[in-house]
């Protein structure tokens, strides 16, 4: 059987950062699971739809929040809990500014160095 991970182009960084996802005129509280050049995965309590482009607001260990937009390239019930209200939901991103592009580049790569 052949790993998923040997199928991916950026390596995965597993981390927790608070998340807050924009959806119509409502926000969803997460956070991340793991980070990579091109996109995030991340858990909360809501499903988002497949394809579906959101803004969300990445809070980083520097404190500052990077709001990017993304598209949902997965989404699946994780079953944490017996109500199945916990959400795993894989996001590319689509939009970035150059500004928060470089500094998230710089914190990806300083975690791969440790």
């Amino acid at each position: 059987m052949e790993n998923i991970s040997e199928k991916r182009r950026h390596p995965r960084i597993k981390v927790e950062w608070p998340v807050i996802v924009y959806h119509g005129d409502d926000f969803i509280e997460g956070k991340t699971e793991n980070i990579a050049f091109d996109g995030i995965s991340i858990v909360c309590e809501e499903p988002l739809q497949l394809d579906e482009i959101i803004s969300i607001s990445i809070e980083t260990p520097d404190q500052q929040s990077m709001v990017v937009s993304a598209s949902v390239i997965w989404s699946d019930v994780y079953g944490f809990d017996d109500q199945n209200t916990t959400y795993g939901i894989g996001l590319c991103f689509v939009k970035i500014s150059d500004e928060d592009r470089i500094r998230f580049l710089d914190l990806i790569s300083h975690l791969l160095e440790e």
